[in-house]
């Protein structure tokens, strides 16, 4: 005769259907790949620069020896391909598709390597966004890849929602602008996070200041920073101020990101390189 319940799921060996521990939905990802760490870039709303930081991030690990892979989930607004100037599609074979990879090494997929034309539109539901998604995951052979950086499209809908469920993340990369509105986007990727029990690895400002080429004087282009009482109030690392600098967005639309030299994200560097030693 069956035991009878006590609804104590934690010390319970068997499942029923009242079972009220939480199921992982974690997926595998293909049979050949080798990913050590798996980071996302997210941010609560669009164009404060999370490709920028994602491909910035991965050029700097790239530096230190660390073979480097880009997921591109932005799947209706891809641009990494353009920043690292690649082109050309995903080969593949039964046991799955590959990679391209950069002048630099960094390996890459995204959806514009699939596009016969890259300004052609993917007008698709949100499931379906979110399957491709997947696929990035599970059918791409991600070959000893040490850091797998994933630029995620805005918000916190399917896509986050996906990530967030079927890769097992070390950690994610807050992106920022110093608008004051932004506090209350980071609050939204900061429960986000919580909600699916993901690690803050720390957050990054983008378009922080315009230095002036003739007298060095920085300009607040879009008013004062928040940052500091943005990290304080949610107990986040500031990994990073990023400049608005022409040089820099130049040598993007240009697909010369792997020159940029990019020093102020130096200790979101050294936090990840610290990690690996724990």
């Amino acid at each position: 005769m069956a035991e009878e319940c006590n609804h104590d799921c934690s010390s319970c060996g068997t499942t029923c259907g009242e079972d009220t521990r939480r199921k992982s939905f974690y997926e595998e990802p293909n049979e050949l790949s080798k990913i050590r760490h798996a980071i996302a870039v997210v941010s609560g709303k669009g164009g404060v620069g999370k490709s920028l930081v994602t491909g910035l991030l991965s050029v700097l690990m790239s530096r230190k020896g660390r073979h480097v892979g880009i997921m591109d989930a932005d799947i209706t607004g891809p641009s990494v391909p353009k920043m690292f100037g690649i082109s050309g599609e995903i080969i593949g074979n039964q046991a799955g598709a590959y990679p391209v990879s950069s002048a630099g090494g960094i390996d890459i997929v995204s959806m514009n390597l699939f596009l016969e034309n890259t300004s052609d539109p993917v007008v698709w539901r949100g499931p379906v966004i979110s399957g491709v998604v997947k696929q990035f995951w599970q059918d791409v052979i991600w070959n000893d890849i040490d850091y797998l950086f994933i630029d995620m499209p805005p918000g916190t809908g399917d896509v986050p929602l996906t990530v967030m469920q079927s890769i097992k993340l070390d950690g994610i990369v807050i992106v920022t602008s110093p608008q004051e509105l932004v506090s209350m986007i980071v609050e939204k990727a900061v429960k986000m996070a919580s909600v699916m029990k993901v690690p803050i690895l720390g957050v990054v400002e983008n378009m922080s200041y315009f230095e002036c080429p003739d007298c060095g004087k920085q300009h607040k282009i879009y008013g004062e920073s928040h940052l500091e009482e943005i990290a304080k109030e949610y107990n986040l690392d500031i990994l990073g101020r990023i400049p608005i600098q022409p040089s820099l967005a130049a040598k993007c639309d240009a697909g010369q990101i792997e020159t940029v030299e990019a020093e102020f994200l130096q200790d979101a560097v050294e936090k990840l390189l610290a990690a690996e030693k724990k």
